[in-house]
């Protein structure tokens, strides 16, 4: 027999934590059990074959495959190929996209078994089952959730390869106590911690193995201060002691708990090591009330502007358009008030329906229409129509071109002025008006366009903006070596050298760039 772990992952560069902990945990089926990780938009019959490649007469083969929203549609496609051309292999799935709505999904109707919830040592006894019996009768199956000091951790199932190539996925805790009802995590009752010295003995060895990337999937990192300043402590420490070879720590933090001692340990991390995830989602009280996120607004932006003024941790801030009763307008007003406190970057995403979560109780009161394919993005609703919700996913995605790379430090606060979302929504509307396009707009491109925009909607005299473009062109990475000639329909941009003049987005660091591309 053979059993298969698999799943597609969103890039190359994120290696499959879950994978980990469900072969880590396969007791004495580990030896029969390999990882077959593979990434999205591969040619779905060569997956295929690689599956089937493992498969010997006579002998079962098992395939577990983790479904996710981001690829519950291409693996739905790789099971119904398996089950065209060799039937005889058993198919189990889990993960959040089929935990939850599941009968209704095409995937599961296709599968042999689905666990859902928990998998870690469900899987494996379920496997026990299919191949020494009882046989299992039902196809869905409940995950137990185990004591997490009972569960084989997954670091040591990193390869060399992997913590040389990827971003390694670690976690301090499972669990969120918070109720933000577009998130799986409302569902969960608490947070749980893992023992603090069995984890940090992990992140020793993995340090230890050349690990230099930590990304932490907790979903509330700083609500223990005492575990919190442990783990900083630690990556503190590697620091002190290999300052050469530094590491890089990313965590998820809640905006407005941030008491002195831990802002104390922050300030200690240098230029290029440590990253924070926050998620302020919205401003709007009343729309937080409607969702159940509790926050205090006032002390997250004090903490913000903090961390931006007196550390330096890269900050990545989320907010969320189309939430229930949150206008253009409103969320407008929120946006400008998180630019003016100065994070690195400005996450702005779309409200994704995820299966199992709370926030489809809003459906009938606010007119929410999702799109029913993955990722199930917000369509329109009541106070956002189908149009206005379009502007706003290309401001998102003209927005990391253009804010979010830091490719136009320069020009930014410029095209922004005093009035940040209407500046910027103008120049989103105008640069699709003349390109009809958000993707493959290649950067010399890209570069035109804004100079274009500043002259000739903005009246910016024309060698202003080319002087002032050509700093942030030279600047780019990817021209430091060797500036090129940026091409107008007018007359040439020539890139310029870089200026000392302070930016509001500061450049990344060479391990931070690198973590920001997984």
């Amino acid at each position: 027999m053979t059993i298969l772990l698999s799943t597609l992952n969103a890039r190359y560069a994120h290696a499959s934590m879950g994978l980990r902990y469900l072969y880590a945990n396969m007791g004495e089926l580990q030896s029969q059990t390999h990882l077959q990780e593979f990434v999205i938009g591969a040619k779905t019959t060569d997956l295929l074959e690689r599956l089937l490649s493992w498969q010997r007469a006579d002998e079962k083969l098992i395939i577990g495959f983790g479904v996710y929203i981001w690829n519950v549609e291409e693996t739905t496609r790789l099971v119904a190929l398996i089950k065209r051309v060799a039937p005889e292999v058993i198919i189990v799935l889990g993960g959040p996209e089929v935990s939850y709505e599941t009968q209704e999904q095409t995937i599961v109707g296709l599968a042999d078994y689905v666990i859902t919830g928990w998998g870690d040592i469900s899987f494996a006894a379920l496997c026990q089952q299919i191949l020494y019996g009882p046989k299992p009768l039902m196809k869905i199956h409940a995950g137990v959730q185990a004591k997490l000091d009972e569960l084989q951790l997954p670091y040591d199932y990193y390869t060399d390869k992997d913590i040389q190539t990827r971003t390694l996925y670690v976690e301090a805790s499972r669990g969120c106590p918070f109720k933000c009802e577009f998130c799986l995590s409302a569902l969960d009752k608490t947070a749980w911690p893992f023992d603090i010295d069995r984890f940090l003995a992990e992140m020793e060895k993995l340090h230890a193995r050349g690990a230099r990337l930590f990304k932490f999937v907790d979903r509330t990192f700083n609500l223990n201060i005492k575990t919190s300043l442990k783990i900083m402590q630690f990556f503190l420490d590697k620091l002190e002691a290999n300052p050469d070879d530094p590491v890089f720590a990313h965590f998820e933090v809640v905006p407005d708990h941030l008491p002195d001692a831990l802002k104390a340990g922050i300030q200690q991390f240098p230029d290029g090591s440590l990253q924070f995830e926050i998620g302020i989602q919205s401003f709007n009280p009343e729309v937080q009330s409607r969702i159940s996120r509790k926050q205090d607004n006032a002390k997250a932006a004090e903490n913000i502007q903090w961390l931006c003024q007196h550390s330096r941790a890269h900050l990545h801030v989320d907010l969320i358009a189309g939430l229930p009763g949150e206008t253009v307008d409103s969320f407008a007003t929120g946006f400008n008030q998180l630019y003016a406190l100065g994070p690195h970057e400005i996450q702005f995403g779309i409200l994704k329906r995820l299966r199992g979560t709370p926030i489809i109780r809003h459906t009938e009161e606010f007119g929410m229409r999702f799109d029913p394919y993955p990722p199930y993005t917000i369509l329109a609703n009541k106070d956002v129509p189908f149009a206005e919700m379009q502007k706003l996913v290309r401001f998102a995605r003209y927005w990391d071109l253009i804010a979010n790379s830091g490719r136009f430090s320069h020009t930014l606060p410029v095209i922004l002025a005093d009035a940040p979302f209407k500046n910027f929504m103008a120049l989103s509307d105008w640069i699709y008006a003349k390109t009809d396009a958000t993707h493959k707009i290649a950067l010399d491109r890209l570069a035109n366009l804004v100079t274009q925009w500043l002259t000739q909607e903005r009246g910016m005299p024309q060698q202003e903006a080319l002087t002032m473009i050509g700093k942030d062109y030279a600047g780019d990475a990817k021209h430091k070596q060797s500036p090129e000639v940026l091409r107008s329909e007018n007359r040439p941009i020539t890139a310029k050298a870089p200026s000392n003049d302070a930016a509001h987005h500061k450049a990344s660091p060479k391990r931070q760039s690198r973590h920001l591309q997984s």
